[in-house]
């Protein structure tokens, strides 16, 4: 691409550092800030790594975002929580209320985590990346801003709610699933709007409801479309994941769902009300051996209880077969 140029990793996480401490983000939260993006980064997911860090700042130099958010658990079992990210950076309220999820895994099983009063929280597999770390099964889903349209409308109704989830392997690498519940990201979109290159036919339409290429003619009025652009190709299916994705990020936490989610960006259109409190993510974390015995049996070895082995042995003695 013209005018670019590499950077080494640790220099633009560093200079993510000093961009957010330079609002009175905490260094713990900065840091942690930083490495969602560059995780996002180093995965190649080049539209919500440091290209996104303007956002942010944007939003952080008008008071938007919190960068010291009192996050707070509201309703809580042994199993699931609500969290309140107190409108802090999504970056920094994501990871801690994913450990939230992660902990209550460990501690009985499965971990449910709906959280409202936040923003963007960068890539959603970074969240089940983590899970995989503590051998997890990971979940992370979160709405956005109105950017689609339902299948057959012209109006956008809802964000690109991506879901991500992660099944760690033994022998083999893990699955790891990270999606946007549209034709594709909206970084995607961004990315060709700065290249002044077109989008693929199916990715949106313009402020008429006309399919169009141009991405600026969708950031113009126009709406993405859901996975599967049209119902022959499964249209309708894409924007029923992204009401699930909605539902349970932010109906079920008290975030604005739908259209009333607000922006993440400046140039983004502000709803004209609000129906909760900022947006919403959704985290699961389920350990394995809740469900089946872990295949680490195979390799430390099996436990028997004692009248087992006794029998084992009984049957050893009498055939002359060695245990």
């Amino acid at each position: 691409m013209e005018n670019s140029k590499v950077f080494p990793p640790e220099q633009l996480f560093d200079f993510s550092v000093r961009v957010f401490r330079h609002f009175g983000v905490p260094e713990i939260d900065a840091r942690t800030a930083a490495t969602v993006l560059q995780a996002a980064d180093l995965r190649g997911i080049d539209s919500h790594g440091v290209a996104r860090l303007h956002s942010y700042f944007d939003m952080l130099q008008l008071g938007r975002i919190d960068p010291r958010p009192e996050i707070t658990i509201v309703r809580e079992t042994p199993s699931t929580a609500t969290v309140d990210g107190g409108n802090g950076l999504g970056l920094v309220v994501g990871p801690k209320a994913n450990a939230i999820a992660m902990e209550k895994a460990l501690a009985v099983g499965s971990g449910w985590v709906s959280v409202r009063n936040t923003n963007h929280y960068g890539i959603a597999g970074y969240y089940v990346l983590q899970a995989l770390e503590r051998d997890l099964i990971g979940w992370a889903m979160t709405n956005t801003t109105k950017l689609v349209t339902p299948l057959w409308g012209a109006e956008r109704m809802l964000g690109t709610n991506p879901i991500a989830i992660a099944f760690p392997g033994l022998e083999e690498p893990p699955i790891v699933i990270d999606m946007a519940t549209t034709a594709a990201a909206y970084g995607k979109i961004e990315i060709a709007r700065r290249a002044g290159a077109p989008i693929p036919t199916g990715w949106a339409i313009d402020r008429a409801g006309a399919s169009t290429t141009d991405p600026n003619a969708m950031i113009d009025g126009g709406a993405m479309l859901p996975l599967g652009s049209d119902r022959d190709r499964g249209g309708h299916k894409g924007y029923g994941l992204a009401v699930m994705v909605d539902v349970l990020s932010a109906v079920l936490s008290g975030a604005n769902w739908g259209p009333f989610a607000p922006p993440f960006a400046l140039r983004q259109e502000i709803p004209t009300r609000s129906v909760g409190k900022g947006i919403g993510h959704f985290f699961g974390a389920l350990r394995i051996d809740a469900f089946i015995d872990k295949v680490i049996r195979r390799r430390e070895g099996i436990p028997l209880v004692g009248p087992v082995i006794d029998e084992l042995l009984d049957i050893s003695r009498q055939t002359g077969i060695p245990l």
